[in-house]
Order: structure tokens, then C-alpha cells, then sequence
């Protein structure tokens, strides 16, 4: 579904509350809530939210770890494995 079938103002939103509850639950796709013909905020899921913060978090980790790759700062498995033995 596109985003722009999902656009609602802000008086809808106020006066479906239970409708938009409901709509979730067939329905994972954001609704847009718009004040003066202007976007405001994104309503969605609770499942989907998490998803996403699962998501960005991960990405925040590859992209770490793709810096540190750029930088030197790795090392390769077998060095890894050599330290982590030579430790216990």
C-alpha cells in the first residue's frame, strides 16, 4: 500500500481512534496524521516500531564495524582465535 493512501488530518485521527486500532491489526502499514495540510507524525504498530529499532540497530552495528574495517582496527580469525587461547 502506498504511504499517500494513508494520509489522514489530525480531526480524523481524534475522532477514529478505535477504527485505527483495529486497522492495524490487518493492516501493518503506517498512517500519516497531518495538521493544516501538513505531515506531523507517523502512527504505526507497536511490532512494526520495534522492528524498526531492531533494524536501525543492527545497521548501526554493521556500520561500526565497517568503519573499524577502514581503519585497521581488526584483526583476522585465526590471530582471534590464537589471542582468545592463549588467554584461557
Amino acid at each position: 500500500m502506498k504511504l499517500s493512501e494513508r494520509v489522514r488530518p489530525i480531526s480524523w485521527l481524534k475522532s477514529h481512534a478505535a477504527e485505527i486500532v483495529r486497522d492495524f491489526e490487518e493492516n501493518r502499514s503506517p498512517l500519516i496524521v497531518t495538521q493544516n495540510g501538513e505531515a506531523k507524525m507517523v502512527v504505526m504498530d507497536i511490532r512494526t516500531y520495534e522492528e524498526q529499532l531492531e533494524t536501525m540497530a543492527f545497521l548501526k552495528l554493521i556500520n561500526m564495524g565497517k568503519k573499524e574495517i577502514s581503519e585497521g582496527k581488526f584483526q583476522s580469525v585465526e590471530n582471534f582465535f590464537t589471542d582468545l587461547e592463549k588467554e584461557g
